[in-house]
């Protein structure tokens, strides 16, 4: 039977959609519209529990008049029909009640809402930009992912729950007592109107202290995460000491709003118990006084007075409730800086799907700055440069000279300021990035692999390989015999072995051979090598060098290297310098007309390195 409510939402199911960039309502109705069935249940579930809850102290009046108005040998024979009304309530109704509010609660709402929420919000921010990910920590972005579904869940049970409570519990409470007697319900009225305005005093604070704990607690946790991810340069430095002051300082920075916070909330309890006390004194000193002057039976001070308690009790668990609900606001609030926002840099609307037939790149009139730094960088000054299908060119330059950011540019990580990438003809600007990015192949200096398998990580590019493709893409890339002598701490191995986060268990040179094979397994028309031999020995590079020419054959190459003699045999050589074109043509041409690229050529080859080409 549970199954089947588990079955009525499945959290990855809809098609996710970014959410909305329209504040704080709108952004949950964004996911609440999308289980609208289940939310509607729980809101009238918990409307019925409330009523079913008021019916009690109700209840225990009438008993108290039906026993004080009958003999003890009629009451069974004259009040039965009342009794067993009451008795089938409470042992039939009310519990089918709770138990139908927990099942929607535990099996569909607490596990699936929950998670299509943490889905849906991964799926956008998977698909931001580049930029994006470099402006903030891993640990808060992934913080923020992972607590705004719990959050937002958790707030709207506990919203629901609270409001029928108060909306059905009061209302009944202050017309039931108004029937018996109108001066039992002046306590209850006076009560809800101070109730009132304490949560127009207290609940704007609450939101705000809230927020700004959970802002905090983020920056604590991608701190940490920080540090952790770096452990490595922590360790080499010696600088555990600085890290500590570096968490501490966040860990302080919580602290205090956590204070806050729990200052506005000790308020806020102290008030509500003197109301709760002076409701329940009030109420039972009119009772009893009406009681004594005959106004009033004493079944009906068998109702107020429990009336006035069991609202006690509901105030103080609303009041609880509150607190949790604009934590949970204040989680939402804060998982919204990094979620609800809209993509840097993305796809145009109608993107086509890119198409290589040849491979030619044409950069025209390329500029490029970095514009929202209050001083704008520019990077690139009038980049015009074509290459052509097939052909292999290298781009050379200081630090700095705009290589990089060249390439960047090629793959849309970043917009151009002025001028356009054409492929084939198309501009980039117009076609997805997932179609550009499959026709790219790129080794990156910084290799990272994601912390799976050996296998994964070589067909990370190319889902479909088979085993005899990966093993052969892993051999040409001189990896295999290392590969084969992996275990991890799970006693996995060869290509099952894990290389743990980033890839810290293999060495810079095992890295970026696994990068290397996973591009030749790719197959991309177009590739990309930025310094991809740098953390290679001489021995293994000149292993592989064959391989990458042969992977180079019929492909459209743009290498970048520092070390000259692993590109000059490229077909072209640009030469970079301050983010424009100062110098192209081969090697022997470049040497010839002794410029930049010649300078560089003698520094390297009569002070660190002997090469011939």
């Amino acid at each position: 039977m549970l199954r089947r409510f588990e079955r009525l939402l499945e959290p990855t199911a809809p098609l996710p959609e970014p959410p909305p960039n329209a504040g704080l309502v709108r952004f949950c109705w964004h996911f609440i519209r999308q289980a609208k069935g289940p939310t509607a249940a729980l809101f009238l579930g918990g409307g019925v529990i409330a009523v079913l809850d008021m019916m009690i102290p109700t209840f225990l009046g009438r008993v108290v008049t039906l026993i004080s108005s009958h003999a003890p040998e009629t009451l069974l024979a004259e009040a039965w029909p009342q009794l067993l009304t009451m008795g089938l309530v409470l042992l039939v109704l009310r519990p089918s009640g709770f138990m139908f509010h927990a099942i929607l609660v535990n099996q569909v709402i607490n596990p699936n809402l929950t998670n299509l929420i943490r889905w849906q919000n991964h799926w956008h921010v998977v698909r931001q930009s580049w930029t994006y990910f470099q402006n903030d920590f891993a640990g808060r972005i992934a913080n923020r992912v992972m607590q705004t579904g719990p959050s937002m869940r958790e707030g709207l049970v506990l919203a629901f729950d609270a409001a029928w409570y108060i909306l059905v519990y009061g209302t009944s409470a202050v017309l039931l007592l108004a029937s018996l007697n109108w001066l039992l319900a002046m306590p209850m009225l006076l009560w809800f109107a101070c109730y009132a305005t304490m949560l127009r005093y207290f609940v704007p604070r609450l939101r705000d202290r809230s927020r700004a704990m959970s802002e905090k607690r983020s920056t604590l946790i991608g701190r940490v995460v920080d540090s952790y991810t770096n452990i490595l340069t922590v360790k080499l430095f010696a600088r555990a000491k600085d890290e500590d002051a570096f968490v501490r300082e966040a860990i302080d920075e919580h602290t205090g709003a956590s204070r806050d916070q729990s200052r506005m909330m000790s308020a806020y309890s102290i008030t509500l118990t003197f109301m709760n006390a002076s409701l329940l004194v009030s109420t039972a000193t009119l009772a009893i006084w009406q009681w004594s002057l005959g106004h009033i039976s004493v079944g009906t001070v068998a109702t107020a007075i429990p009336l006035a308690w069991q609202l006690n009790n509901i105030a103080g668990w609303v009041a609880r409730s509150i607190t949790s609900i604009f934590e949970n606001i204040g989680t939402v609030q804060d998982g919204m800086r990094s979620i609800d926002g809209p993509r840097l840099v993305p796809d145009p609307p109608g993107a086509a799907e890119l198409r290589v037939t040849g491979g030619e790149i044409r950069f025209e009139h390329l500029h490029f700055d970095y514009g929202r730094l209050a001083r704008p960088v520019s990077v690139l000054h009038g980049i015009d440069l074509v290459i052509a299908p097939g052909e292999r060119v290298g781009l050379i330059g200081p630090s700095g000279a705009g290589k990089s950011t060249l390439v960047n540019l090629l793959l849309h990580f970043y917009e151009p300021s002025q001028g356009r990438i054409l492929i084939d003809g198309q501009d980039i600007a117009g076609v997805t990035q997932e179609s550009l990015r499959t026709q790219i192949g790129m080794v990156t200096q910084d290799t990272s692999l994601l912390h799976r398998s050996i296998r994964e990580n070589i067909s990370y590019g190319r889902p479909d390989a088979t085993e005899a493709m990966i093993e052969s893409a892993a051999r040409r890339a001189e990896a295999h015999d290392f590969i084969m002598g992996l275990e991890d701490w799970h006693e996995r191995h060869g290509y099952d072995a894990h290389v743990g986060e980033r890839g810290v268990k293999l060495s810079g040179g095992q890295r970026q051979r696994i990068a290397l094979a996973r591009v030749i397994l790719k197959d991309a028309p177009i590739l990309v090598l930025d310094e991809a031999t740098s953390a290679l020995d001489s021995e293994v590079e000149a292993a592989i060098q064959g391989q990458l020419d042969g992977l180079m054959e019929g492909r459209t190459v743009i290498a970048i290297a520092h070390r000259l003699s692993t590109i000059a045999r490229m077909d072209r050589l640009v030469i970079l310098d301050a983010g424009r074109v100062v110098e192209v043509g081969s090697h022997q041409e470049l040497l010839a007309a002794d410029g930049v690229y010649a300078r560089l050529w003698r520094r390297q080859s009569g002070g660190f390195e002997t090469a011939s080409v």
